[in-house]
């Protein structure tokens, strides 16, 4: 934003971020206004929308009128919650990271599969033998049907691993 704004006299911002294992990770920075009164506020409006895994970045140029800290913190607050109405909204949907190890001869259907259950293939190799291994990204919930029609595919020679979990 600075860059885009560089004559701005304010770019104050929050962040609230889902947190590996449960949880919300908050930040935020007044970048120049009195303590407390533009990243909180603007935070405080992200709550109260509900919202989260997101940034928001409040411009600001100064025109001339103080409004004292009370003011300040209001209208950062109401332009935010302006913002927030209007925002697209994108579900996050929970995802693991697994290792599939199939037979080569099963490489294509298993990409197929991965593909069909809401996943992606991130990487893959072939340097066990005669097996091609996949790195991907599942939604956390379509991970056992997944398997299982891995294990129907592959005659019971599929095997996966849960490497991590991953933020959506």
């Amino acid at each position: 934003m600075r860059a885009e704004f560089p004559d701005a006299t304010h770019h104050c911002w929050p962040s609230s971020v889902e947190a590996r294992h449960g949880g919300q990770i908050e930040r935020c920075h007044d970048a120049g206004e009195p303590k407390g009164t533009a990243g909180p506020p603007i935070l405080q409006a992200i709550r109260r929308a509900g919202l989260g895994n997101l940034v928001v970045v409040v411009t600001r140029y100064f025109g001339g009128t103080k409004l004292g800290k009370g003011g300040l913190a209001r209208a950062y607050r109401a332009a935010t919650a302006r913002v927030l109405l209007e925002a697209p909204r994108v579900a996050a949907v929970p995802v693991c990271r697994l290792l599939i190890s199939v037979p080569l001869q099963f490489d294509g259907e298993a990409r197929h599969l991965v593909a069909r259950h809401g996943g992606r293939v991130e990487s893959s190799s072939y340097d066990e033998a005669e097996r091609c291994v996949l790195r991907a990204r599942v939604p956390a919930g379509a991970r056992g049907r997944l398997a299982e029609a891995l294990q129907e595919m592959a005659g019971g020679r599929a095997r996966l691993a849960e490497t991590d979990s991953a933020p959506p």
